[in-house]
């Protein structure tokens, strides 16, 4: 059961970030399709725009789907949004073009991105919720270490399939057609998933919890709050170093295009091992000592680091860094998922989690690659994108510092 609760729960994770990784790559490109009158400056930031669409809709999927999860089960739930994701990326991949159909490609582009982001914001939660809920007690840190662990699966399958189209197809086809395969290879990921989640029964915490008598607990905006601020960082960081950075390193770095993604795939393998080993870490010291130590670490040394990759650091050397960058990353996400599920109750978690995950996505990260655009462009520095990593770090640091463990401690 272990093996295939997993590969159910992580498979509609790992399409989202497959959609949002071959997105943010071929950012320059959509750009150019949708957005053919606009300087290629502009062009980007509406794209990034559209991008952060995506997740102004996802508090009202987190909200619309976590209530319904909390009622119906993390089953049902799981079921929806694997289908939703899968119809906005194949929706995106089939869309005509500005020069096709004008002003409609461009309003049709936001939404795609507004039903995937709908569909995100529940898969989060439910998938979470799901593993952990199944997990052995002693173990929920390494089970919901796969979650995250997910996110970079999807990373690396988007980041080889939008290289290996660039490699075979060329520019010129990629740019003409080729930008399409690779949203149209996600959209086939959905009957997959729905496959998997068919097959796996309602986590048994769920159904003790839907037969308890006594009144449910409700949420509190304060305890929505305390979460939406324990997760900011994060939220930020990664769509910074690693959904952002291959942009970042070719526009503000001078990098090749080859040499950003080669070191965004290395970045990326080193984040996924961290969140694992997170995991695993926070089952045996607690969540809280590794989530300060990686806050720590974004809030002071976020600066330094991207400045040695602007500044003379030789090219071994920058893509240490932006592994390292990119480790910690995985460091935070591995041990909060767990931390995350045990701060709400049974009856209410996919709508508490979700609804403070998302609005954390929303506010801070689905916007990054156009604040950190923005902030570029308006102060002409580049290492000006670390401002926003270390805002993100001074939200959460408050909650990670009042966080009461809860490693051990049994599930409500």
């Amino acid at each position: 059961m272990g093996v295939r609760v997993v590969v159910a729960s992580v498979i509609g994770n790992a399409l989202e970030w497959y959609d949002f990784t071959v997105y943010a790559f071929l950012a320059t490109i959509i750009g150019h399709r949708f957005f053919p009158h606009s300087g290629p400056t502009v062009a980007l930031l509406q794209t990034f725009a559209v991008f952060g669409v995506g997740f102004v809709a996802r508090p009202l999927g987190g909200l619309a789907i976590g209530l319904f999860g909390d009622r119906k089960g993390r089953k049902p739930a799981l079921l929806l949004t694997i289908g939703l994701m899968a119809a906005g990326t194949g929706l995106i991949g089939a869309l005509p073009d500005y020069a096709t159909i004008g002003v409609w490609a461009p309003l049709l582009l936001v939404v795609a991105r507004a039903l995937q982001g709908f569909s995100a914001g529940g898969e989060w939660g439910g998938s979470a919720s799901f593993l952990v809920e199944w997990a052995p007690a002693r173990r929920r840190g390494l089970y919901g270490s796969f979650h995250p662990g997910s996110i970079f699966l999807g990373q690396l399958i988007g980041t080889a399939v939008a290289d290996l189209l660039v490699v075979l197809l060329g520019r010129a086809d990629m740019e003409a057609w080729g930008w399409r395969v690779p949203f149209l290879l996600g959209a086939l990921i959905g009957p997959l998933g729905l496959l998997a989640r068919r097959r796996i029964g309602e986590t048994p915490v769920f159904i003790a919890a839907r037969t308890d008598t006594a009144p449910a607990r409700r949420l509190s905006a304060g305890k929505l709050l305390f979460a939406f601020c324990f997760v900011s960082v994060q939220s930020v960081a990664i769509y910074i170093y690693l959904s952002y950075f291959p942009t970042f390193l070719q526009h503000d770095a001078g990098w090749t295009a080859r040499e950003a993604l080669t070191s965004t795939v290395l970045a990326t393998i080193a984040t996924g091992c961290a969140v694992v080993g997170s995991g695993a870490l926070s089952d045996r010291i607690g969540r809280k000592p590794v989530l300060l130590f990686s806050c720590l670490v974004f809030l002071l040394l976020s600066y330094p680091l991207v400045w040695l990759i602007l500044h003379g650091a030789t090219h071994a050397l920058a893509v240490l860094v932006q592994c390292a960058l990119g480790a910690n990353c995985g460091l935070f996400i591995g041990s909060m998922t767990a931390a995350l599920v045990e701060m709400f109750p049974t009856r209410s978690r996919l709508t508490g989690l979700s609804t403070s995950y998302n609005l954390a996505s929303m506010v801070f990260g689905g916007f990054a690659p156009f604040i950190a655009t923005g902030l570029i462009a308006a102060t002409g520095a580049a290492i000006s994108v670390t401002y926003y990593v270390i805002l993100g770090a001074v939200v959460s640091l408050p909650a990670v510092l009042a966080f009461r463990e809860t490693a051990g401690q049994p599930l409500d």
